[in-house]
């Protein structure tokens, strides 16, 4: 993803990251100058400059001809993800109380969207995680895995590969793994492939019967593997 991309996931246009991006590069800059170097237009320049003020990727400074400083990149990050906080926060507090889980069976489409899933399972889960995953996607959602550990949860890890992580209990499978499935306290599974980017699809459900059949499966791999392992 280039950085201009990630710069708009945190609220800012095209325009505006792009002379963000200036500024950070050039130092200090007025309206024209920064048309000037980046070939927006001045009038959409100073358009831009002025909602990037107002959204905290820069600074006025008030001479006899206005130029503009950018905010360290961290600092501006920073205080974005605090204002989302804040905002999730009042969200939390004051939107409807949604129902009770639907006990059905949910298609989460896409890569992006299924590792969500599986980390927020991984985070919210209060007592034991089952977890049946090729060893690069541990490797994205290790600082979840470690959270969880430090929580005291129970974490149970099928997988290929020589991840390591203190704290989980790992069975090493010999076969490459396609699918992830996961189990939180026995009460949802998340099953599918994410192999595929977009195109990634997977289940998630509370069913008890389709967790049941998913306890089972995992615990005669797991089987299966000691056996193996015991054979060799």
């Amino acid at each position: 993803m280039e950085i201009v991309e990630r710069l708009t996931q945190f609220g800012l246009t095209r325009h505006e990251a792009v002379i963000y991006l200036t500024l950070l590069a050039e130092g200090d800059l007025n309206g024209y100058e920064v048309a000037k170097t980046t070939g927006i237009s001045r009038s959409n320049a100073y358009t831009s400059l002025a909602s990037l003020v107002e959204k905290g990727g820069a600074y006025v400074i008030e001479e006899a001809t206005i130029r503009y400083t950018p905010v360290a990149i961290s600092e501006f990050c920073d205080n974005k993800i605090r204002k989302l906080q804040a905002a999730r926060q009042e969200l939390i507090d004051t939107i409807p109380r949604k129902r009770d889980a639907v006990e059905g069976y949910i298609t989460i489409k896409g890569e992006g969207n299924i590792l969500n899933k599986l980390r927020n399972m991984i985070l919210e889960a209060r007592e034991r995680v089952y977890i049946s995953v090729p060893g690069q996607i541990l490797e994205t959602v290790t600082p979840d895995i470690k959270a969880a550990i430090d929580r005291g949860i129970k974490m149970v890890i099928i997988t290929n590969g020589s991840w390591e992580l203190a704290g989980t209990i790992i069975h090493r499978s010999d076969q490459p793994l396609q699918q992830i499935r996961l189990i939180a306290d026995s009460t949802n599974v998340l099953t599918g492939d994410i192999n595929n980017g977009e195109y990634s699809t997977c289940l998630y459900s509370r069913k008890q019967n389709l967790v049941d059949l998913f306890k089972d499966a995992m615990k005669n791999e797991i089987k299966l593997i000691e056996m193996t392992k015991g054979n060799q």
